[in-house]
């Protein structure tokens, strides 16, 4: 069908949800914008699927939402018995219609008698992870666009290891729910039916305890906490999210006394009305905090999005200003604190391991080699993490210490499998008390690290492709990069290639497998150790390069990381 004839569907359809409808009617009067809502259905990524808000087929709504959830359903319904009977557990962040596509996921998995447990109200989607575990379900649905602006919502389906769904059952989800092409033809059950039936739960409290419990085992050094806890003065922000739920219970019931929320930011609220990016990653969504961190004297002040699984941070300096860490550098301290604080108490494991991402960034490797702690690299998106904890845990091969991922996503205990803000905003205020405690800051441990190791520096440049257009554009910017191949990247020769889409990787020495899934990424290792990778995101119209530099001299990787990061920029 063409996106005219797929509108005309939704104008036709009688019984359309009011908001949709009157939002229909805006769109329908601007051809290009039309187009896009109903030119092809959402795709699920790395995360799920992710998009606008609005109607159509591509847009985020209550019956792109159904469908998905139909998918899901479907797809118990071949499942035994005993399986399908776990049910599914159902959280939401604090975002437009988060809540009501919640329930309309549990209305769809009704029908087929499927139960759910959705959570009284917003949760992190670390605890949702969590939920998954602990209540045993068989699968889990998160409504969140993470970190993306007001306009945008999402839907990400977790599995029964509380990792997000693996490729072979997410396409099958998928299969299922494109089967189900006639969106208004599926069923729903009322919810008042589904609490007769006893096929929906709400959990809340129950989780949160269990969850908290949890989080207390993320700190390694308890009497340091006793000791200089209440001396720390930390600034945290929620940025109108889910994190607000969690964050400040256990850091009062672990002893960080001095805990200040930014409190126009501890507002739940759709609009995000402080930033217009709720991601912790631009300096921007750290104005308040600042604001407030300079009122108070604070140590450190600590940011994490809307659903909670991603955590930015800023440090304060000797002029008592404030910086901000990227990702990288985060995970690199959090990484050399857990092992060394580790160390001390003699409890490093000797087949001890971490997991980071094949774009992150190679000073976290360094620091793992000096405590001989084995470093292993997977594909974007902590779903791969989540795999290598589960392999882990099924050979007894290794045990899980730490993993992350560039963009602000770490996980310390394998309690939840994906990304958890709760657990790292934790590890980094107990860093920030023992290097207190040796009169430094994180920012000074930081350096210290550097002046260790090298001065690493990383840079993710990323563009916007949005439309029908610009899919076709990522595709072939990818294609002319395989086509025609680079031997060399800012005048440095490039000595080996990886495809991780063709399960190449290319020396002077030959050609060997990668080792890894499927995947359309490319990158490429330069003679001065430096790195690039190219990658279309799975779930935004975005192609994003990574650039990752080392050099003997801070100013020296400034220069190359600004030289390397021109010659990319013209990468179209």
């Amino acid at each position: 069908m063409s996106w005219q004839d797929n509108m005309q569907k939704w104008l036709d359809y009688k019984e359309l949800d009011p908001d949709m409808k009157e939002q229909l009617n805006e769109i329908k009067q601007d051809d290009k914008v039309a187009e896009e809502a109903f030119y092809e259905p959402m795709e699920f990524g790395t995360a799920g699927m992710r998009g606008l808000i609005g109607p159509g087929i591509n847009r985020m709504n209550i019956y792109t939402v159904r469908q998905a959830t139909e998918g899901l359903a479907a797809f118990m319904d071949t499942l035994d018995d005993k399986v399908k009977a776990q049910g599914v557990a159902i959280s939401y962040d604090s975002r437009y219609y988060s809540q009501d596509l919640a329930y309309e996921s549990a209305k769809v998995l009704g029908v087929h008698g499927i139960h759910s447990y959705v959570f009284d109200s917003l949760r992190p989607t670390p605890e949702l992870s969590f939920a998954v575990r602990s209540l045993h379900t068989y699968a889990g649905i998160m409504i969140t666009a993470s970190h993306n602006p007001k306009q945008y919502n999402g839907f990400k389906i977790y599995g029964p290891d509380g990792g997000q769904m693996p490729p072979a059952e997410s396409d099958n989800i998928t299969s299922f729910a494109r089967k189900a092409s006639d969106l208004f033809a599926i069923k729903v059950m009322p919810v008042m039916k589904l609490r007769a039936d006893k096929l929906l739960t709400l959990i809340g409290e129950d989780v949160d305890l269990d969850y908290m419990k949890n989080l207390e085992t993320v700190i390694v050094n308890p009497k340091l906490i006793h000791d200089i806890g209440d001396k720390m003065k930390f600034v945290y922000s929620p940025l109108h999210g889910t994190g607000k739920m969690i964050a400040p219970r256990i850091f009062q019931q672990l002893g960080f006394k001095n805990f200040n929320m930014v409190t126009e930011q501890a507002i739940l609220d759709p609009e995000f009305a402080t930033t217009p990016f709720p991601n912790p990653e631009f300096a921007q969504t750290f104005d308040l905090a600042i604001e407030r961190g300079k009122k108070i004297g604070a140590n450190i002040l600590i940011a994490t999005d809307p659903d909670a699984d991603r955590l930015g941070a800023a440090v304060r300096q000797p002029d008592g200003s404030y910086k901000l860490m990227t990702g990288n550098q985060i995970a690199s301290v959090l990484l050399n604190y857990l092992l060394q604080a580790k160390k001390n108490l003699k409890a490093l494991p000797a087949n001890g391991a971490v997991v980071k991402s094949i774009v992150s960034s190679e000073l976290a490797t360094a620091i793992a080699n000096k405590y001989d702690i084995k470093m292993f690299d997977v594909l974007t998106g902590f779903k791969y993490i989540a795999e290598k904890i589960e392999q882990f845990e099924e050979t007894g091969s290794n045990e899980f210490l730490f993993g992350f991922e560039e963009s602000y996503g770490y996980l310390v205990k394998p309690f939840v499998r994906d990304k958890d803000a709760m657990q790292s905003t934790l590890l980094l205020a107990e860093a920030a008390a023992y290097y207190e405690s040796q009169n430094k800051t994180i920012y000074d441990a930081l350096e210290d690290l550097y002046e260790e190791f090298g001065y690493y520096r990383e840079k993710t440049i990323s563009k916007t492709f949005a439309g029908i257009s610009g899919k076709d554009k990522m595709a072939q910017i990818m294609k002319t990069l395989r086509e025609e191949g680079i031997d060399e990247i800012n005048g440095v020769k490039v000595v080996e290639t990886i495809d991780y889409q063709n399960d190449t990787d290319i020396t002077a020495e030959g050609t060997k497998a990668t080792g890894l899934p499927q995947a359309n990424v490319l990158k490429y290792v330069l003679a001065d150790d430096t790195w690039v990778a190219a990658r279309p995101s799975g779930t935004e119209p975005k192609m994003k390069f990574y650039i990752g530099v080392k050099s003997d001299t801070e100013d020296g990787a400034a220069q190359k990381l600004a030289d390397f990061g021109k010659e990319i920029e013209g990468w179209e």
